[in-house]
């Protein structure tokens, strides 16, 4: 198989607040300067994990130019656009692209389970962004929108739209639907990627992942991992990677984007691990079990600001 375009260690951002709820975006800088120092290969910005969604949209706009000024072309950067309205995200596309985004990243149109547009009003949505941004666009295969989007379907949008060019796989079975989205594809999926904090990472790679969205938790540690399976040094890989699941495994099933915060924080890195109502901060309990975990494998976020 031949190498993907699009490959490595793609963390997302989080999002950092004062203690008071307000954005920070003297964190925010910090927080980009330390995901490169960690060896990103590129960075995601306005994800779900970044709470995009507690976000206005004049907080929203000041998080991608903030982000975007601070790498300065470093490292590309991906931009989330995902809205149900086609319209507004055209418009972010365009934003984007004319503030220095590599590429965007988008779910397909949901709100609730109740609300779902057909199949071809999907494509439809991707069209338009495509045409908007003039940049490659990374579809977003997440449960959180409870839209199924069939191999077939993707498959489909990867041949007939221009800038349809990556691929995060979020699903249940995600190795089976990147093997299968990989086979059907061929040289249309141009970027392979996994995500989920990189819970599924050796699988996804065995199974043709070329890449992974993980927090900006730990890319440092979790990038040789990747490289080495890219090389073809699978049992380093597969040693490097045990080594990190407890800490993966922790941070994706107990708490969330909360994590990256809370160990940015003792790290240094940003000032307050806040997080917006209704999502409650962690448990005393749980965030240390989280920093023992973190200690355990010593991620560079833990001591960067020290």
């Amino acid at each position: 198989m031949m190498p993907k375009k699009y490959s490595g260690v793609w963390p997302v951002a989080p999002t950092p607040f004062t203690q008071d709820g307000e954005l920070d975006i003297a964190g925010l800088k910090r927080v980009i300067d330390c995901m490169i120092d960690q060896g990103s290969d590129g960075i995601c910005i306005l994800a779900n994990f970044s709470e995009q969604f507690v976000l206005s949209d004049e907080e929203r706009s000041a998080v991608m130019r903030a982000s975007l000024e601070q790498v300065d072309g470093r490292v590309p950067v991906i931009v989330t656009v995902s809205h149900f309205s086609t319209a507004v995200v055209a418009a972010r596309a365009r934003d984007a692209a004319a503030m220095g985004a590599a590429m965007v990243m988008m779910m397909p149109p949901y709100h609730g389970a109740g609300l779902a547009v057909e199949e071809d009003a999907v494509f439809e949505h991707y069209a338009e962004a495509s045409a908007a941004g003039g940049i490659p666009i990374m579809v977003q295969d997440a449960p959180l929108s409870g839209v199924r989007l069939s191999v077939a379907f993707l498959v489909r949008m990867a041949r007939e739209i221009e800038h349809v060019k990556l691929f995060k796989i979020e699903m249940p079975q995600t190795a089976a639907k990147l093997r299968a989205l990989i086979e059907a594809g061929g040289d249309a999926i141009e970027g392979p990627f996994d995500g989920e904090e990189g819970i599924t990472l050796f699988a996804d790679l065995d199974a043709g992942a070329s890449g992974t969205m993980t927090s900006a938790t730990l890319p440092d540690l979790i990038r040789p991992a990747v490289l080495a399976h890219l090389e073809g040094d699978r049992a380093t890989s597969m040693a490097t990677y045990a080594r990190l699941l407890p800490l993966i495994n922790f941070e994706n099933r107990q708490c969330g984007w909360r994590a990256c915060k809370t160990v940015m924080k003792e790290g240094g890195v940003i000032n307050s691990d806040h997080v917006r109502h209704p999502i409650r901060p962690l448990h005393p309990d749980t965030r240390r079990q989280l920093l023992e975990h973190a200690r355990a494998v010593d991620p560079l976020a833990l001591r960067w600001g020290r």
